[in-house]
């Protein structure tokens, strides 16, 4: 029973994180991209991937989290365990944000097309 509450947890909160942060991330990444690279058209196709490459790997964690969940056996366990889970999600998707972002920065005169 705890096992279904923590994987429902976990479902609706990942999934409340994934697709807030892609949307904010989409928004603010067309004004990045546009200060970046000077080609409104590229930038938009950019953007689109960026935000489809979030989606897959979030929704991959999800499933692949789940497949190694612990056996919760009471209420406390059931929130340890959720929150390390959401803890790791979070943690990933920050660095594969900054990871994005530099490499954009390091890549923008590769990218500018005039």
């Amino acid at each position: 029973m705890f096992n279904i509450l923590s994987y429902l947890l976990f479902l609706l909160v990942s999934s409340y994180i994934t697709v807030d942060v892609g949307r904010r991330c989409y928004q603010a990444g067309k004004y990045y991209l546009e200060y970046l690279i000077h080609d409104s058209q590229l930038c938009q196709t950019i953007n689109r991937i960026l935000l489809g490459c979030y989606y897959l790997i979030n929704l991959g964690y999800i499933a692949v989290s789940l497949t190694s969940w612990e056996q919760v056996n009471s209420i406390g366990q059931l929130l340890a365990v959720t929150a390390v889970r959401i803890g790791n999600m979070v943690l990933i998707l920050c660095i594969l944000h900054y990871i994005n972002i530099f490499t954009l920065y390091f890549l923008r005169k590769n990218l500018t097309i005039k």
